[in-house]
């Protein structure tokens, strides 16, 4: 079972996505300095959340047969 996310986090990492939809990659470390860049989340918990959410997002998904 994987992790539950709040609505508000899913959502700020749609928006992020959408507006920057380039500049995302599948590393954490990268995609948490943008993150603090991009937005201004002052909370290190809710930052690393939101990165770790487009990180795993932005792997390739397995194919279902």
């Amino acid at each position: 079972m994987g992790t539950i996310r709040p609505s508000y986090i899913k959502n700020l990492v749609n928006r992020l996505l959408d507006k920057y939809s380039g500049e995302w990659t599948t590393d954490f470390e990268d995609n948490k300095k943008k993150v603090e860049l991009y937005t201004n989340i002052e909370s290190k918990k809710i930052r690393n959340r939101v990165a770790g959410y487009i990180s795993r997002k932005m792997r390739p998904q397995p194919s279902k047969q």
